[in-house]
């Protein structure tokens, strides 16, 4: 092998050998030069893409033809071609896509003026609430198809990561909302969307093509003939396609024939664009309802920061980054997933917590496993390639091919080490991955992998690194042709060495041979002390670039080197392909292992990552009851930001006072508050955690908030000293914005959109925050608004919290036993000198309506407003505030019939919960028959319960 001192200059250099970029497919590689690979799609990339016609269009992806002359294999054989115009539609309705944010029509099939070719593989970004994070690159194409006539709502839905071997199949019933879709697709952010051509037919698209175009402005949108969403086709596909590993799911979609039908349009049309097919049994597919995971809405997404933060998307300030110390990308993918769609299974919650827990508390499982996770790569990307089988022979397929190999055996080879650190483990999560990796086929591939690889041969980081690697992967003597062309390489290699040492030595300057990918070999020279003659480099040294005092050129002599080192690769990369696809087809029926292996390895990444969470702040492992109750609770993100610790707050809802209204002024911690709550449910639900717990638990009301029910252990799963949660199906947001008064109208539309979505979308189990509902309108209108819309909620089981300006809201309580007031306490101090009044912020939560009257009267004083003029607004405010306040009290009927339903619902509680033994809970009760005979005395009713009894 060639161990020279030439220096790498990774400018402009390969990305793709650099571990930076994959090549999935040879139009993949062959149009690289022509994308990029981050920043938002622009115009030019929009209007490449080519239509999915049978001509050419301004938007749709379509197969490059492979290069001629040096580009092509001597011997290169094509493979046999898609007749494009299987897939033609009228021209009015052949394709959509979006163009400035607006969706237009494609052009019709054979139009002029067609660019080359993009794949969807290059990394375009993608502007949904998530696409700021470090896994946010769109490679998703999601196929959608809605039933007709008596089965419309009826949603089928195929996507597939082109960057992971996964089909992912959907089905399900959904509301004239479409809500369910809309966020499945927020959650993917997709690259392109494929619709069938009679969903948007002559502009006239149905109501979901409708709500998805506006919903996702920036995503292509692709139609296709119905007649491919064709779901007997698809039942072929994934029994030709689908890895015997996951057989079983032919069982669950047998009758699914709307995800039947999404999945065969899906992979004809990848099958058109990737130039090349998936081979037989080879992909993982799976199918996910729509009830096993917590839905959240984009909307409540990106209020609560759970992926991006709203100020800053390259800042780490969410619950994502917060919670993100994967290793791996398959790892930070599986958390954001995670976040973005908790689990609602309690059982598997808590063997997630169960694991945990073991790492936190076994130093070496902890820190063994961190190490071995560390060294893997994309192992899904990985399989996405090996899985492919390209239709062309390319210099840039067979490049890649060797390059995946190689990768296949440096993720083999850490098996045995990451087989080692879980050996001993004892819970039942990381027993069952200890179990999957003893799988005897990862062994005998490797061995099969070394029978025809190096054994020194792994992966490195840098293109020339790589180039060696890949030169020199094949053993010798495997191929005598190979062996001549490699010596013929590293002939050229040495004379251009040669070269450079006699240019050096000619003219007297300190030379040496550099590398790029974009270059090839050149020359590199630093000037320091060194004068040149005239001033100017002699006039042999061409395409001069020149940094500082660093000079990068080459000579005519060079570049045909150059050249003839090109032409000695591609033999070696052409014999190298041929020898591996022979391996390949060995091994090619064992390779679904990697399946288990990829799974394990996120899932270990993602599990590390919240331990490691935990051991840097104070967690607390969250228990699963009927009731959210946290005690001393602190918003995660806010956490992180401040440095120290934020004020911590109780937090209590159960079905007998599962409405809480909050009010305070403004500033004084409100909605933190409320994102905190929303925050702690989702980091509960993704199964981080954990804490030892008394053996002796105390039942938890608000009223025992004060007395701490565990013992904290550094590193557990929610902010705070104790935590219980009732499962939550769906987590709404309706958070204020800014006020402005050019605005206002938009921020009002805004606020009924999202609370009609509420409404129409929340259930029994659900967990809704609201806050400053109705201030883009008049204060009476808000009011009214408000009320009516508490009311509505009041009517199902959720568990809600409504911070509000409103203080008439507060006499819900007196109205409704299951409503309670809260509010955030701020203090008042004078000034000695001047006797001028100021306002202190508390940031805790009290019971009770706010005190605080006319604290926008008290802004109004720091500003330039007369005197006179803040003195007749006070008067007349206290006029209206007292007028208020009469009518604020209830009847004692009314107050003995909430002390009566306040006591029912702790005694259900207590039956439903309760863990303790017989003499805590006998002084629980008599704790409880305090507690109601101090409100019916407070109701002006002394009678005790004994009374009542008699």
């Amino acid at each position: 092998m060639i161990r020279s001192s030439t220096e790498e200059v990774t400018t402009g250099g390969d990305a793709s050998d650099s571990g930076h970029t994959w090549a999935g497919s040879p139009v993949d590689r062959a149009g690289m030069n022509e994308t990029t690979s981050h920043g938002p799609r622009s115009t030019s990339s929009a209007s490449s893409r080519q239509s999915f016609d049978g001509g050419c269009s301004s938007s749709g992806p379509r197969p490059t033809l492979p290069p001629t002359g040096p580009g092509q294999f001597p011997h290169g054989v094509t493979g046999g071609r898609i007749n494009p115009s299987v897939f033609a539609t009228t021209s009015d309705s052949s394709s959509f896509r979006s163009h400035v944010g607006t969706p237009r029509l494609r052009r019709t099939p054979g139009a002029a003026g067609t660019h080359p070719a993009q794949t969807p593989l290059t990394d375009h970004t993608a502007t949904s609430f998530s696409s700021a994070t470090t896994t946010s690159a769109a490679s998703v194409i999601v196929a959608l198809v809605e039933g007709r006539g008596l089965a419309r709502g009826e949603i089928g839905m195929a996507s597939l990561n082109l960057k992971s071997p996964e089909l992912v199949l959907c089905q399900f019933a959904d509301t004239g909302t479409y809500a369910k879709v809309i966020n499945k697709i927020h959650i993917l952010v997709p690259l392109e969307i494929l619709m069938p051509d009679t969903a948007s037919e002559k502009g006239k698209g149905t109501k979901l093509f409708k709500l998805i175009t506006e919903n996702f402005p920036c995503v292509a949108f692709t139609a296709i003939q119905r007649k491919y969403f064709n779901e007997r086709k698809g039942l072929e596909y994934i029994q030709q396609l689908c890895a015997p590993e996951f057989g079983t799911v032919l069982m669950e979609v047998q009758a699914k024939y709307y995800c039947l039908a999404a999945a065969a349009a899906l992979l004809k049309y990848l099958e058109f664009i990737q130039n090349s097919v998936y081979a037989a049994k080879s992909l993982k597919v799976s199918f996910k309802g729509s009830e096993q995971t917590t839905m959240i809405d984009s909307a409540s997404a990106t209020n609560l920061e759970l992926v991006v933060n709203n100020r800053d998307h390259r800042s780490e300030h969410s619950l994502l980054g917060v919670l993100n110390h994967t290793k791996t990308p398959g790892g930070a993918r599986r958390l954001r997933s995670n976040i973005l769609e908790p689990l609602v299974d309690v059982d598997t919650i808590n063997i997630r917590l169960d694991a945990v827990h073991e790492l936190l508390q076994d130093e070496d499982l902890f820190f063994g496993l961190k190490n071995a996770i560390g060294h893997f790569l994309d192992i899904d990307q990985l399989l996405s390639v090996l899985v492919q089988i390209p239709k062309q022979e390319t210099v840039q397929v067979a490049e890649a091919k060797i390059t995946h190999v190689i990768q296949l055996k440096h993720t083999l080879d850490l098996v045995p080490r990451l087989r080692m650190v879980l050996k001993n483990c004892n819970t039942a999560l990381l027993k069952a991955y200890s179990t999957s990796l003893e799988d005897t086929r990862f062994d005998l591939i490797l061995e099969q992998i070394k029978t025809v690889i190096n054994d020194d041969t792994t992966y490195l980081k840098g293109s020339l690194n790589m180039r060696t690697q890949k030169c020199y992967a094949v053993r010798p003597n495997v191929n005598e042709f190979l062996d001549i062309a490699r010596r013929a390489y590293t002939e050229i290699v040495d004379d251009i060495a040669g070269l450079v040492n006699q240019m050096g030595e000619k003219y007297g300057f300190p030379m040496r041979t550099s590398f790029s990918t974009a270059r090839g070999f050149f020359i590199q020279m630093k000037l320091e002390g060194v004068i040149l003659p005239g001033g100017n480099l002699p006039p042999e040294f061409i395409k001069v670039s020149k940094h500082k005092n660093n000079y990068g050129f080459t000579t005519a002599d060079l570049m045909k080197m150059n050249d003839r080192c090109e032409e000695a690769l591609r033999e070696i990369f052409h014999i190298s392909y041929v020898v591996i696809c022979q391996l390949l087809s060995t091994v090619h029926e064992h390779i679904h292992c990697l399946y288990k292996l990829s799974d394990a390895v996120s899932m270990l990444d993602m599990l590390l990552s919240l331990a490691n969470a935990c051991t840097i702040s104070d967690y607390v492992r969250p228990e699963f009851t009927d009731t959210l109750a946290i005690k001393q609770g602190r918003h995660p993100i806010l956490e992180r930001m401040a440095g120290q610790q934020p004020v911590s707050n109780n937090s209590y809802i159960s079905e007998g006072s599962n409405f809480v209204i909050i009010t305070g002024p403004n500033m004084s911690g409100k909605s933190t508050y409320l994102k905190q709550v929303a925050l702690c449910q989702i980091m509960a639900q993704i199964g981080q955690q954990q804490t030892f717990q008394h053996h002796t638990k105390k039942m938890f009301t608000f009223s025992f908030l004060s007395q701490s029910p565990c013992v904290i252990v550094p590193g557990s799963f929610v902010p705070a000293d104790y935590a219980s949660f009732r499962i939550a199906d769906q987590i709404f947001t309706r958070i204020g914005v800014d006020d402005d008064f050019e605005t206002n109208s938009s921020t009002f539309m805004l606020e009924m959109k999202e609370i009609s979505y509420i409404i129409h979308n929340a259930s029994d189990r659900s967990l809704i925050i609201i806050d400053e509902l109705g201030r883009g309108t008049g204060a009476e209108e808000g009011i009214g608004l408000c009320h009516s819309v508490c009311e509505f909620l009041l009517g199902l089981k959720a568990f809600t919290l409504f911070a509000t300006h409103f203080l008439e809201l507060c006499q819900l309580e007196s109205l409704y036993p299951n409503v309670e007031n809260q509010h955030m306490e701020v203090q008042h101090t004078r000034s000695v000198n001047n006797d001028d009044e100021s306002v202190v912020y508390t940031y805790l939560l009290s019971r009770g309506c706010s005190e605080e009257r006319h604290y926008g009267l008290r802004a109004a004083e720091m500003t330039a407003l007369p005197l006179s003029l803040i003195q007749e607004a006070k008067i007349i405010a206290s006029n209206v505030s007292q007028q208020l306040l009469a009518k604020h009290h209830s009847d004692p009927e009314t107050q003995r019939q909430r002390a009566v339903y306040h006591l029912a619902t702790r005694l259900l509680q207590a039956a439903r919960n309760s863990r303790l033994d017989p003499d805590s809970l006998r002084m629980y009760l008599k704790g409880l028959r305090k507690q109601y005979e101090a409100e019916l005395q407070a109701a002006g009713q002394p009678e005790s319960m004994d009374a009542e009894e008699e």
